[in-house]
This record gives C-alpha cells, sequence and structure tokens, in this order.
C-alpha cells in the first residue's frame, strides 16, 4: 500500500459548468469528496494524504471566486475541527497562508497546534502552495542557516513544507488533464501517476481503490534492475 498519497482535486468548476450552475457549487460540493477521501484513506490505513486545496497561479482568478473559496475554507475549518481532532489527524498546511484573511490564518494555525500531538493520518492542504516556489523557498533556508559553497539534495530535503515526511507514492488526479500543474515537484519524482475523468465532486470510492489497484501493479524499480 502507499504510505503517502497526493490528490490534485481538479474539476469543481467544469462540473457546476456543465450542470449551468455557479462554480461556487462546484466548489461546495467538491468538499464532499473531500470528507469521502479522507475517510478512505483512513479506512485504508494510509499515513500521510496530501490535498491540493490553492494554488499560488489560483491568486490569479476572479476576485469573487477566491472570495467563495475563502470562504468555504473558513467554514470548513470551522465545521470540521471537531472531527479531525477525534480522529486523532495531523494537519499541516504547505504553502503560503499570509494570503488568506488574519481570522482564517489563526483558525489554521490553532487547528495545526491542537493537532500536533495526533498520530493517525497526516492530512496535508496545499493552499496558496507552488511547487517551484517552495523548492526556492528551501534552498534560501538553507542560505541563511549556513554559509556554504554546496548545496546538497539533502540540504533540500529538510527545508521544505514537506521535510518530515515520505515522497509521495502515488498521485491522484481527477479532472481528465494530465499534468502536475505545479504540484510537490519535488515530492512527486518517482510518484505513479494515475489520472482519472472523473470530475472531483464526482470522486468515489471504486475510483480511490482502482487507484490503489493501478499502484500495486506497477513495478517500483527507483531506477534499478529487478533483482
Amino acid at each position: 500500500m502507499p504510505k503517502h498519497i497526493a490528490v490534485i482535486m481538479d474539476g469543481n468548476g467544469r462540473w457546476a459548468q456543465k450542470r449551468h450552475l455557479p462554480r461556487s457549487i462546484g466548489h461546495a460540493k467538491g468538499l464532499s469528496s473531500v470528507q469521502k477521501i479522507i475517510q478512505y484513506a483512513h479506512e485504508f490505513n494510509i499515513k500521510c494524504l496530501t490535498l491540493y486545496a490553492f494554488s499560488t497561479e489560483n491568486s490569479g482568478r476572479p476576485k469573487s471566486e477566491i472570495k467563495d473559496l475563502t470562504s468555504l475554507f473558513d467554514k470548513t475549518i470551522t465545521n470540521e475541527s471537531n472531527k479531525i481532532l477525534d480522529n486523532n489527524i495531523k494537519l499541516n498546511i504547505l504553502g503560503d497562508i499570509s494570503f488568506f484573511p488574519k481570522s482564517l490564518q489563526i483558525k489554521i494555525s490553532n487547528l495545526i497546534d491542537k493537532t500536533s500531538q495526533n498520530n493517525g493520518l497526516t492530512l496535508n492542504i496545499a493552499l496558496n502552495y507552488g511547487g517551484r516556489t517552495e523548492i526556492t523557498q528551501s534552498v534560501n533556508r538553507v542560505l541563511k542557516k549556513k554559509k556554504i559553497l554546496k548545496i546538497t539534495e539533502k540540504d533540500i530535503q529538510n527545508n521544505l513544507d514537506t521535510k518530515n515526511l515520505p515522497d509521495v507514492d502515488l498521485l491522484i488526479r481527477t479532472g481528465g488533464e494530465r499534468r502536475l500543474s505545479n504540484f510537490l515537484i519535488w515530492q512527486l519524482a518517482y510518484a505513479e501517476l494515475f489520472f482519472e475523468n472523473s470530475f472531483w465532486p464526482d470522486f468515489k470510492k471504486c475510483i480511490f481503490i482502482n487507484a490503489l489497484y493501478f499502484y500495486q501493479s506497477r513495478n517500483r524499480r527507483f531506477g534499478k534492475l529487478n533483482n
């Protein structure tokens, strides 16, 4: 079984547009799929789950959509906090949340603190996250910590947002697109890539299981030969 699954939750807006609904309805509907995949990860004993909720590029979307997404994030933190605590989930945030209102930043930070000692599923939410930005920031952190002539892979690894987590084993992307979209570029180096045509609001348990079967069918050699 994969230890770390990452998910690009794509297709909320297109799901809504296909039904002649506002994009905000699609984002709200996609939240139910977030709840489902957390449940599936718990059921199948996945240790780490990372969800791509808002990219650095998403900040260029219309202000009305960003406002709707911010409101949805705020409501979700408020409504799901107790469930996260009760289920022994440890919450981490990848990315720069200073983009969001101070009130939301405080709610997020408080929940991270409250779950810091939990040892069940590690749930990473990528908010205002970009893979290139993360790597750049990691290099700058190394340079700030010590004056060195050479930066190693280990230096960068130890200064990423995911520094204490295993690399991604399996990436799931919904919505029919076949690209990484600046998501966990470093951590996905040897991930198996599972692309699903269904939009994120239509995500079901059978899709999750198919992704697991796909992962188990792969011959993971990591550049080496079979024994």
